[in-house]
């Protein structure tokens, strides 16, 4: 049986929360509606196809949703260059192929951003394949993303690495563990209690524990 470790991407291996959260601010202004930047960070970790509802409303999703998602990425691509990777991002990854694993990212952001996270992390010899919001209908907390990547790596079973309570949920969707960070803002208790098994302050952290966190058994995924 082939196991995969699974990275979420954005407040992951990349610094992007809360300038994602700026961005949806501004985004909502744009067109009249106000939403507390609290709120929004709290929605960070699902795909922009749920947020505006999750902060806002469906009648607002109804409404302005398109729009919305479209001054979205207006506001937050003038911002790219100043995402910077976590330290260790890079090595973590390396650390999962070190030990045999598949390593897929599992994104449920913009294929040209996740691109772009790509080379800034200078992945392209240790990441066996990637997803992101164009190939799936239902992004997290949905499990779907995941049972893409799986699939991507040819993997029975795996490990997500993500950094909030959207990854936890789409990964107990999947039947599979996950293992958190501090990185995204969440903190420890709300991890735990979304379901992960494992929470951990940085990157570094996780990857001395990564070999041992991976061997735990994860469950087959649910189909």
């Amino acid at each position: 049986m082939r196991t995969a470790v699974i990275f979420d991407v954005d407040g992951t291996l990349v610094d992007t929360n809360y300038q994602h959260s700026v961005a949806w601010f501004r985004a909502f202004r744009r067109h009249g509606v106000t939403v507390p930047i609290w709120r929004i960070h709290r929605a960070i970790g699902m795909g922009g196809d749920r947020l505006v509802a999750e902060v806002a409303g469906d009648d607002v999703e109804r409404k302005l949703g398109d729009d919305v998602r479209e001054a979205w990425k207006r506001a937050y691509e003038p911002m790219l260059g100043e995402i910077t990777a976590f330290e260790g991002a890079r090595e973590l990854v390396a650390e999962a192929k070190r030990l045999g694993y598949a390593t897929a990212l599992a994104s449920s952001g913009d294929p040209d951003h996740v691109k772009h996270y790509l080379d800034l992390l200078d992945l392209g010899d240790l990441a066996d394949d990637w997803t992101s919001s164009k190939d799936v209908s239902n992004t997290k907390p949905a499990p779907d993303l995941l049972q893409v990547a799986l699939d991507r790596v040819s993997a029975e079973t795996g490990v997500l690495i993500g950094d909030s309570v959207w990854d936890c949920a789409a990964a107990r969707e999947s039947g599979i563990p996950c293992a958190a960070l501090l990185t995204g803002g969440f903190g420890e208790a709300e991890l735990q209690a979304a379901g992960a098994v494992a929470v951990f302050a940085t990157l570094p952290d996780l990857r001395a524990e990564l070999g041992s966190l991976v061997q735990s058994s994860p469950p087959k995924r649910v189909r």
